[in-house]
């Protein structure tokens, strides 16, 4: 039987999609548990892919639909994706989980809400609609998204590409994903590919490193057997950028498909795209295509349907560097804690090495600085930095509303909303350092800044990292060298000539790239292959982006990253700096 159900699109309610969905009642089961098919199309212009992928979903309904052994009811989606597919599914997934019940005779949009209503006519009677009212099965215990994709200009057979990552960096259990790949490779004969950078695989530097990594690897294991070291060129460079992407695509926190509004509701679901080798108007190789899609389909179904509990057994936090390998939260937390272990004894070691009161009062060079040095006590001088940092993140969150109200003005093209971004941004910092003083007038000693800084940076990271671990990661990869490496300019005028140039060189190009801006167009180039010179109004539209779908990188940049930049810059520009030489002679 099929449910007519109104998909609402991004909130807006002029437009409406129809969704079409199918129940097969499992004749083993009870009617609690179930699984979900999706079929994705468009229904204003159906493509021939789209055909294709709704007569593969018609096909696998219609087998399932005489199957005995099914102990888990079957629901296919059809879902209208006129609007975008994420849109459609998350529309029906919300009435799905949230039923409403109606005790009296209410006014409501039945293209809403579809179900069996009751309708006020202006004279004041009451009308029934004529509606099927909105069917339900079980608790979904897993999702499969299927859509036939474009063809393949180049390739032996056809291919199958899995995508999983949903909001905020969610991961479907690996099991899943296990089943997938298993029965499309051993079983269908499919070549399985997951999202990967472009640009990466045709990388020079990347495969000359690849070769040092595999002469290595050669070097080792004659010395011992046992090492197992024998990885390629080709694997080390096709898993290094499978690698980069899941990672980057879990630290954007959006979803790479409609299976992300599944694992919203806490549902292991993943997407496949099929890649056909053959040119949809060949007959045979469709219905071929057909059999080994519908067959593959039927073997999740059943693997799925098999279970006595949903999937728990597994990862639900890791990366993938192919279709069948991946890196698990054991291995990748160590880098992460080894980079943020250490982050609280500099702190402490910089607040306790930071200078007395009369050495400080010395060697500034202002009176207003001197003035403003007079304290309760030496050791609450740590209030300040404390200060500074509360004025900065105040600062930043003024700034991570802006977009929201810099939108609202019409007629504005992406770098004109951007300009007016930093203008405010700049204008708001200047306003507040004149109101409650700026880190060069307060007086703040240049080592508390910066453990104050490292403090914030532990803080943050370590709660990003509950949200969002990828973000986390990327993140520490940057800040953390950045601030670490920072120290004021002029301390390195007393330095020799080398190690000056090197300190100065890294505090230089880590702050660069510690820009967000800056580092959001090497992800782009790293990410899409190509290097756009109009950074300001491809990094607006990019944080509008992440607005939008409410990912919490959003407030990683704005709350984490940014104050911590911030401060860096307060560190490299202090003014108030003894040389070490005179500090000696003293």
């Amino acid at each position: 039987m099929t449910n007519n159900m109104a998909a609402k699109p991004n909130g807006t309610y002029t437009n409406f999609g129809i969704n079409t969905v199918g129940i097969i009642r499992a004749p083993r089961g009870d009617g609690k548990e179930a699984i979900v098919l999706v079929t994705p199309y468009n229904s204003q212009k159906v493509t021939p892919n789209e055909l294709l992928s709704l007569a593969l979903g018609f096909s696998v309904f219609s087998l399932l639909s005489r199957a005995a052994w099914l102990s888990k009811d079957i629901v296919w989606l059809s879902a209208d994706s006129q609007f975008g597919e994420y849109s459609a599914v998350s529309s029906w997934l919300n009435q799905y989980h949230n039923p409403m019940f109606l005790s009296h005779p209410v006014n409501l949009d039945t293209k809403i809400y579809g179900a069996n209503q009751f309708l006020y006519k202006p004279d004041g009677t009451a009308e029934k609609a004529e509606l099927m009212a909105f069917k339900r099965a079980g608790t979904m215990a897993a999702a499969l998204i299927f859509k036939v994709g474009e063809t393949r200009k180049y390739g032996d057979r056809d291919s199958v590409t899995m995508y999983a990552e949903a909001s905020n960096g969610q991961m479907p259990n690996l099991d899943l994903l296990n089943v997938v790949h298993y029965l499309a490779v051993h079983r269908q004969g499919f070549r399985v590919n997951v999202e990967t950078f472009n640009s990466l695989l045709s990388s020079s530097w990347l495969r000359v490193i690849a070769e040092v990594f595999q002469n290595l690897g050669s070097v080792l294991r004659k010395i011992n057997p046992d090492w197992k070291l024998d990885v390629t060129v080709p694997d080390y460079v096709e898993g290094t950028a499978n690698l980069a992407s899941s990672m980057y695509n879990q630290a954007l926190g959006v979803p790479t498909g409609s299976h992300g509004a599944f694992r919203d509701y806490q549902v292991d679901a993943v997407s496949l795209e099929f890649a056909p080798a053959f040119h949809l108007k060949n007959e045979n190789a469709k219905s071929s295509f057909l059999l080994r899609g519908g067959r593959l389909t039927e073997g999740v179904v059943r693997s799925v349907n098999n279970l006595l509990e949903k999937f728990h057994q597994s990862f639900f936090l890791y990366f993938l560097t192919a279709p069948s390998k991946f890196i698990s939260v054991g291995v990748y937390m160590i880098p992460f804690a080894l980079l943020l272990a250490p982050l609280p004894i500099v702190a402490a070691a910089l607040a306790g090495g930071s200078k007395t009161k009369g050495k400080l009062e010395d060697e500034c060079k202002t009176k207003g600085n001197a003035d403003d040095l007079q304290m309760e006590g030496g050791s609450w001088k740590w209030l300040k930095s404390a200060r500074v940092l509360l004025i900065i993140q105040f600062w930043a969150v003024l700034v991570s509303l802006l977009p929201y109200y810099i939108s609202q003005i019409p007629g504005a093209m992406p770098i004109q909303y951007a300009v007016i971004w930093a203008v405010l941004s700049i204008t708001i910092l200047i306003i507040l350092y004149a109101m409650f003083g700026s880190p060069s007038r307060a007086g703040v000693e240049w080592k508390l800044l910066k453990a104050t800084m490292i403090t914030s940076i532990t803080i943050g990271m370590g709660l990003m990292s509950i949200i969002n671990f990828a973000t986390a990661q990327l993140g520490a990869l940057i800040l953390i060298p950045m601030c670490l490496f920072s120290r004021p300019l002029r301390a390195q005028l007393e330095m020799n000539f080398l190690p000056r140039t090197v300190l100065l060189a890294s505090n230089i190009l880590l702050t660069v790239l510690g820009f967000p801006p800056a580092a959001f167009l090497i992800m782009k180039g790293l990410s899409k292959g190509s290097w756009t010179v109009d950074i300001v109004g491809d990094f607006w539209l990019w944080m509008e982006f992440l607005w939008e779908w409410s990912s919490a990188t959003y407030l990683y940049v704005f709350l984490v990253h940014l104050p911590c930049w911030l401060l860096c810059i307060h560190v490299l520009l202090h003014p108030c700096y003894q040389p070490e030489s005179k500090m000696k002679q003293e």
